[in-house]
């Protein structure tokens, strides 16, 4: 497993697709992974520190595992089939560990969130992961165009 840290958002010109660029703690491969929108901004606010005035899907899922005495430990990239990720939250609980499949956006979203390490198995990072050479003015700038471009109303209420 090679630990990764969100590196950044940034915007598929080709389609204005939104995509989450991963990196390695200890290295310079980042792998890019396509998302949706809403996904997308649920990001970008972990990643700026804004809080929506009501709970988002994310927040709830967080609260919901709190409730339950229960703690998120890690999220894992776990697999790549057919251009398509797949992720994994592990869930502690009395003494047991619990892993959920989940689709990895909302997976990086939680972990923002509650502040857990995200793992990217090697074997996906090592046939999708590639060597970028983004700047942060670049990755900083296509954050704040992104968020600019969005429409509140589409995401719920929030203050910025």
């Amino acid at each position: 497993m090679i630990e990764v840290k969100v590196s950044g958002l940034a915007l598929d010109g080709s389609n204005n697709t939104p995509v989450v660029l991963l990196k390695e703690r200890n290295g310079e491969r980042v792998l890019p992974i396509w998302i949706g929108a809403p996904e997308a901004n649920a990001i970008a606010m972990a990643l700026e520190g804004i809080q929506a005035e009501r709970p988002l899907t994310h927040d709830l899922m967080a609260t919901m595992i709190e409730g339950l005495e229960a703690k998120v430990s890690k999220i894992v990239i776990s697999d790549l089939k057919d251009n398509t990720f797949y992720a994994k939250i592990y869930v502690e609980a009395k003494q047991s560990i619990v892993n959920i499949d989940a689709r990895p956006s909302d997976s990086i979203a939680l972990a923002l969130r509650v502040k857990v390490p995200i793992y990217v198995a090697e074997d996906v990072m090592t046939s999708s992961g590639t060597t970028l050479e983004i700047d942060d003015e670049t990755k900083a700038r296509a954050l704040r165009e992104y968020l600019e471009r969005l429409n509140p109303e589409d995401f719920g209420k929030y203050k910025i």
